[in-house]
């Protein structure tokens, strides 16, 4: 490591930007799987639950998060689930093993209750249909059921559910995961292109409107990543209107500066993704533009690394909402967690969607303990933050300054940053991270065009301790913290950002 940075530099004019933001960049993810439905989102009984038995602690947290969308039921999940089992009366709802995760699915939460939870959290529902174990007969009718005003059987059986008016679900995710050997229902990508193809077509001629999300590479490292896709929107390329992606991302072996550049991964994984797609277009001579859905993305320590909130219920072959993978946050964690939304927004111009995984318990912002209390973890902050103030066009950054060395990545810039501009108030924020572990980074951002003159706030997320988390004991024991001595003068914002930390920079 190198002594201390020298200044990181960067220009902001509105003549260079990148494109405007996708609010469903702010989107999030609820599965069927650990604690995040049941003791999670849902909970009858608990002291503040509605009528419905959705947490209203959980529904106040989730408002504040900014959530704009919400991709259900899975995830690995889907791609055994009957969505019929999860509508009608609760009582006659049928106890099944989901395969994915070694649990019993009691069905007591399904379209409907979602439909409810995220109309409550003013948001747009995302759902996948199983392409493991079903295909383009049960796709269809799920469509039926869910947004046929009536007079046909599925959509007369939604009425009689108590659902009268239909629920205009707009955004489909067509399976998940198919290239995972994982996977329950397993496809190569010829199989799963041509399914793909045949239940996009089907779901549009039931709506032309549609929008479609077909399965790219579960990650970047997947032996089959390019060609998947590549393969895939053969088949699929004029059918479909989104390609997902999905990145998780741990420290290993103590690599800590690795970790911090994970976003690096990130850039390259979107980027390679987008010259696939446009090179099928090429192929095709097709004028349409493919863009992305990066609908999995958190930091999630897979093998081991990450305290847990706790440990109850591991092990327990086919228990109920047992307790599986619920990493406890810290500071680390946070500040590579906001590299990664900067990621997203630095390609705003292809990036629409994006769901972080997931939204409750299960490698989460938010933890509840049942019948208890529920807390921010340490990543809420920066998501709560970027949807707040991450709304407008995002401007073209480009960092100049210190670089160092990480084993995995080589070298990489100690600045990671981007900003995006509120074209109704032609406020400014800067999101920034400094990658290095002990020393401050002096900034220094030039303002062409913009007749900023104040800075309104300096947000940030660090700690002396980069262990530091939030638990049931100690909620609050980290929060962002005003900076001090930033400035805007002479058309030069000058800041410093703490060690290992995540800025928040507005200017008004």
């Amino acid at each position: 490591m190198s002594d201390a940075p020298h200044t990181a530099r960067f220009t902001l004019d509105p003549a260079f930007a990148v494109s405007p933001v996708d609010p469903r960049l702010f989107g999030s993810f609820v599965e069927h799987l650990g604690r995040c439905v049941y003791t999670g989102v849902y909970e009858p009984g608990h002291p503040t639950a509605d009528a419905a038995g959705l947490r209203g602690d959980v529904l106040d947290l989730v408002r504040e998060l900014g959530v704009t969308v919400v991709r259900y039921p899975g995830g690995n999940f889907v791609s055994g689930y009957k969505w019929e089992d999860g509508v009608g009366p609760r009582e006659r709802r049928p106890r099944r093993l989901d395969l994915a995760w070694r649990s019993t699915e009691s069905n007591q939460f399904g379209l409907g209750e979602f439909m409810d939870f995220v109309r409550k959290i003013d948001a747009e529902p995302m759902l996948a249909v199983n392409l493991g174990t079903r295909g383009v007969a049960e796709a269809i009718e799920l469509q039926e059921y869910a947004n046929h005003p009536g007079g046909t059987e599925l959509s007369d059986l939604r009425a009689s559910h108590g659902d009268k008016d239909p629920y205009g679900v707009a955004l489909w995710c067509l399976g998940n995961e198919m290239d995972g050997p994982w996977q329950t229902g397993h496809k190569t990508a010829d199989e799963y292109g041509r399914l793909a193809a045949e239940t996009a077509r089907a779901m549009r001629q039931a709506d032309p409107g549609v929008e479609l999300v077909a399965c790219g590479s579960s990650s970047q490292s997947m032996p089959t990543f390019a060609a998947w896709e590549g393969t895939v929107l053969g088949h699929a390329y004029d059918l479909v209107d989104h390609i997902s992606l999905h990145a998780y991302y741990q420290e290993e072996d103590g690599d800590r500066d690795s970790f911090l550049a994970s976003a690096v991964d990130t850039e390259s994984f979107i980027e390679n993704v987008v010259a696939t797609c446009d090179h099928v277009g090429a192929r095709l001579k097709s004028p349409k533009r493919i863009t992305l859905s990066f609908d999995e993305w958190n930091v999630w320590y897979q093998s081991g690394g990450a305290p847990q909130l706790s440990d109850e219920g591991r092990g327990e072959d086919w228990s109920e909402a047992p307790r599986l993978l619920e990493d406890n946050y810290s500071v680390t964690d946070a500040v590579v967690f906001g590299s990664l939304l900067i990621a997203l927004l630095r390609h705003a111009d292809r990036v629409k969607v994006a769901c972080l995984a997931q939204l409750v318990n299960v490698i989460a912002p938010i933890a509840t303990e049942p019948g208890g209390a529920a807390w921010r973890q340490t990543t809420f902050h920066p998501f709560a933050q970027a949807s707040k103030y991450g709304r407008g066009t995002v401007l073209d950054v480009r960092p100049e300054g210190p670089r160092h060395l990480t084993r995995r990545y080589g070298e990489v810039d100690l600045l990671h940053a981007t900003a995006v501009r509120d074209e109704a108030t032609g406020a400014v924020t800067v999101f920034a991270v400094n990658r290095h572990q002990t020393e401050p980074l002096p900034l220094e951002v030039t303002l062409h065009g913009l007749g900023l003159t104040e800075v309104t706030e300096h947000s940030v997320l660090a700690d002396a301790d980069p262990e530091a988390r939030n638990t049931a004991a100690e909620p609050e024991r980290v929060t962002p913290h005003q900076a001090t001595g930033t400035t805007l003068a002479g058309g030069v914002l000058r800041a410093t950002l703490e060690p290992l930390s995540w800025n928040v920079i507005r200017l008004g």
